[in-house]
């Protein structure tokens, strides 16, 4: 493990811990800096406004919550009701700053992995880098009929104004409660429900609320397996459920914020796995598991980076399982969603 993931790691070990550790509190001093600047660069000029509703999903935890999927939840919703979204990301881990569109051949390094599955699982347009704001012009003025943009993150990025925030937390909640870096938290929470604010939506990505505030749980599941070169050709007669796994020896690897979600969902659908924890956003540049293992479970995140196994016909001496997290909004908050989107056009 490097200096950094070992860093990481151990402030992990202290963030998630119901109340601050005495390591957390020694951090505290730092924590007040960040919060100082997180506050001037609120302070930096008032948002502006692209042509379409723009609608922000993220967390206010560093770390995954499960975003993507809920991503994904709301790109459906907004597709089934008649609109024409496209996606705005940061790209996390791609190579380069420039704005970019995500097509079907993009690598990772190219699109970031998360942007690239965005992608290929809602068919729309997914536009990458660092500057939200540009991204939203480029993709309003690319004649397409975008008539609404979606933030894949970007909760803490003030420049591009927005109609609606999509908060989402999973079973950790805020964890100690504090800032960066003594704890989880990009920011304050609860956010402070001033005049003129943004309406936030809170979305739990987890059997049951996790912080105080209130919010709706998403309907979530694991339902079915995909041979991995069947998920890239999206052949859905191959799938299989996910009870044909039973009783197999499988290895469940997942580079995640916190893959511990995935494997307990997979142990309480009956699977019988050996645990391989990977760091978010892990490259794949080597596989992980040993050539002698049998058969690999592994989520969509990291099924884009393994489009060389296809080529492959899956590395011949394993057998590797793509599960998708079947995610789905309550209809009440869909109806929520759409209502503070496109109650009002956006401001000049």
């Amino acid at each position: 493990m490097g200096l950094r993931a070992g860093l990481e790691a151990l402030l992990q070990r202290h963030w998630w811990r119901p109340r601050p550790s005495v390591v957390s509190r020694l951090l505290q001093p730092l924590s007040v800096l960040y919060r100082a600047l997180a506050f001037l660069h609120r302070q930096t000029g008032r948002p502006r406004f692209a042509p379409v509703p723009v609608l922000v999903v993220g967390n206010v935890v560093a770390g995954g919550a499960g975003k993507t999927p809920a991503v994904l939840a709301v790109l459906r919703l907004l597709l089934a009701a008649g609109h024409r979204p496209a996606v705005l990301s940061r790209g996390y881990g791609r190579v380069g700053r420039q704005p970019h569109l995500v097509t079907a051949n993009d690598t990772p390094a190219v699109a970031g992995d998360e942007p690239l599955l965005i992608h290929r699982r809602s068919g729309v347009p997914v536009w990458v880098g660092v500057d939200r704001l540009a991204l939203a012009k480029r993709a309003c003025a690319q004649d397409l009929g975008i008539d609404v943009l979606v933030c894949d993150d970007g909760l803490q990025h003030h420049r591009l104004g927005r109609q609606v925030n999509l908060v989402v937390f999973d079973e950790r909640g805020v964890g100690n409660g504090l800032l960066l870096p003594a704890g989880p938290l990009r920011q304050a929470w609860p956010m402070t429900a001033a005049a003129g604010a943004v309406p936030s939506c809170v979305l739990y990505n987890a059997p049951a609320p996790s912080t105080p505030v209130t919010g709706t749980l998403a309907q979530r599941g694991l339902h079915a397996a995909w041979p991995l070169q069947a998920w890239w050709a999206r052949d859905a007669s191959r799938a299989v459920p996910l009870a044909r796994l039973q009783g197999r020896v499988l290895t469940a690897a997942a580079g995640l914020a916190a893959p511990e979600k995935f494997f307990n969902m997979l142990e309480s659908a009956g699977l019988q796995i050996n645990r391989l924890p990977l760091p978010d956003h892990h490259p794949f540049d080597t596989l992980p598991w040993p050539a002698s293992t049998p058969e690999v479970v592994v989520t969509e995140k990291d099924a884009i980076k393994l489009r060389p196994l296809v080529a492959q016909g899956e590395g011949a001496h394993v057998v590797v399982w793509v599960v998708p997290l079947d995610f789905k909004l309550p209809e009440a908050l869909g109806r929520d969603l759409l209502a503070l989107l496109f109650a009002t056009p956006p401001p000049p």
